[in-house]
């Protein structure tokens, strides 16, 4: 909403939301999430892979990192842990000065699913920590009426499924959802 009335924000002084950390189990939606915002907005998404960013020559990998941002565990990981090593360092300071000196109009989201792994510093370089948790009771019922929603589903029983369904993730309870249909 906040990057659809930019205008209207900047006529009062005020810029969007655009630096998002997604935070969460695997399987909660975030990364789907970061693809529905580019989707809403008609924005390119652009991500990376630690191992494409990496390299061997000190700068360029934070030349690489100057390109695109993501999964933000692996580059945001703690600088004073144990088994840090300076390449990761030099790559979360490249990482921290980028997000800072950026005032470009892009929206930069970020997922992990390790928030107790990340830099301190990180979190305070985000306009928003969006926190996704597992699915309650009634999202369970919700994740498996949509995708089954082609299907006849009145006779589930739902005392049974809801409590085996809890503590899994939505994208274990959809392939669980899946998985039953097909059989």
């Amino acid at each position: 909403l906040e990057q659809r009335q930019r205008d209207a924000l900047a006529r009062h002084g005020l810029t969007p939301a655009r630096r998002l950390l997604l935070t969460g189990p695997p399987g909660t939606g975030k990364t789907s999430t970061a693809r529905v915002i580019a989707g809403e907005l008609g924005l390119p998404l652009f991500s990376i892979r630690l191992d494409t960013v990496l390299t061997k020559f000190m700068g360029e990998t934070a030349a690489k990192l100057r390109l695109v941002f993501d999964e933000v565990d692996a580059l945001g990981g703690d600088r004073g842990a144990q088994n840090d090593v300076g390449e990761i360092r030099r790559v979360l300071n490249s990482f921290l000065q980028f997000l800072e000196e950026d005032t470009s109009d892009s929206v930069i989201i970020a997922a992990t699913n390790h928030p107790s792994l990340l830099d301190n510093a990180l979190f305070r370089r985000f306009d928003t920590v969006m926190d996704f948790a597992l699915p309650d009771d009634a999202a369970v019922e919700s994740v498996i009426k949509n995708r089954l929603a082609s299907f006849q589903i009145y006779n589930l029983s739902w005392t049974r499924i809801i409590p085996a369904a809890r503590g899994l993730s939505h994208a274990e309870i959809s392939t669980a959802a899946e998985n039953a249909a097909k059989r």
